[in-house]
């Protein structure tokens, strides 16, 4: 059975915008027949993650302050992806950048959207594994640690609530179900 949407949209308007996001609001007729307002966010980039995996089930994490937070967080290497460019090549250079490796094997393991009752923003997400080390290249706006650990660290941090970003949960978890089944 087809799903109708139940809002009517009477009108919108873009009330920000810049390189990364576009925030509009409209003006609405509800599920319940009332008026309202709903907010927006459209993300102009994939939320792209990588989960690098040695041989010897190894990872690194990404360490680094997250200014919308105020807080510190430890991640999967992440960043943006242009819309138009193919996620993976994406997700190659976002490794290379935070990191310093490239990876001659690569399986996307999950295609998730963040916070769907306000944006769009589409995430998706890979393993990396025959890794090869370079020399890493972050952003200007970056200031990170990288970390190699024992994948089961990583998911001991995932369960002790230490890593809480939602692609590097998605990400350890959806690994650990794969690794436990011999998918990888």
């Amino acid at each position: 059975m087809e799903e109708i949407n139940p809002w009517k949209t009477l009108e919108s308007e873009i009330k920000y915008n810049n390189n990364w996001i576009k925030l509009t609001e409209h003006q609405v007729i509800n599920p319940s027949g009332g008026k309202g307002i709903y907010g927006v966010v459209h993300f102009k980039n994939y939320a792209i993650g990588i989960l690098p995996l040695d041989e010897n089930y190894n990872t690194w994490l990404v360490g680094q302050y997250r200014y919308a937070l105020n807080a510190y967080s430890w991640e999967i290497p992440e960043g943006g992806g242009p819309l138009d460019e193919e996620p993976l090549e994406s997700a190659r250079r976002e490794l290379l950048e935070e990191t310093g490796m490239s990876a001659k094997n690569w399986l996307e393991i999950q295609r998730m959207h963040l916070s769907n009752s306000v944006s769009d923003e589409l995430s998706i997400i890979y393993i990396a594994t025959d890794l090869i080390q370079g020399i890493a290249m972050p952003e200007e706006t970056e200031r990170l640690i990288v970390k190699k650990i024992p994948f089961e660290e990583a998911y001991q941090m995932v369960l002790n609530g230490e890593i809480t970003d939602s692609m590097s949960v998605a990400a350890i978890l959806k690994a650990k179900l794969m690794i436990n089944e011999k998918l990888i």
